[in-house]
Order: structure tokens, then C-alpha cells, then sequence
């Protein structure tokens, strides 16, 4: 598990946690980055992103995607188990 700030374009993973104050965390909620939720990193530019979560594409700062935290490789709601795949 590590911060989304962290992915490149290309990776992909699923949220895992949201962290920070309160008002931090509704607002990422608000956005659809709650846990368990399937997240892709469209594009990268210096820690900033354009991820697609919940079927829309968001555009995030490093200081939000810091808060974050993602398991990369997995798939949310997949129905499918790794040795099945």
C-alpha cells in the first residue's frame, strides 16, 4: 500500500484509505475516493494527477493524493479471486 502521489501514469490500484482532517476526507469522499473504490492514474506532472475513479475523471494535487492510500494492482468488486485470473 502506498500514497497515490506516488503512481505514474498507467498504474492503477484500489484505495485502500483516506486520511487528513475531517473536511479533507469529505471532500475526497465527495469526489469518489473512498476506500475500496478502483482508481487508474491517467497522467502525471509533477506529483499532480488526472485519475479516473467511479467513472469520472478527477484532476488531484500532490497535497490531496498524499492523503491516499492505494493498493496497486488490485481491482475492487472484481468477483474474480488472483488464481482464477
Amino acid at each position: 500500500m502506498q500514497p497515490l502521489v506516488f503512481f505514474q501514469s498507467g498504474e492503477s490500484g484500489m484505495i485502500q484509505k483516506v486520511s487528513g482532517a475531517d473536511e479533507t476526507r469529505r471532500f475526497l469522499a465527495g469526489l469518489g475516493f473512498v476506500e475500496g473504490a478502483s482508481i487508474s492514474v491517467i497522467s502525471e506532472l509533477s506529483g499532480n494527477l488526472i485519475v479516473n475513479v467511479k467513472d469520472s475523471r478527477v484532476a488531484i494535487n500532490r497535497e490531496m493524493a498524499r492523503h491516499i492510500m492505494v493498493q496497486p494492482g488490485a481491482v475492487a468488486n472484481a468477483g474474480v479471486s488472483a488464481a482464477e485470473a
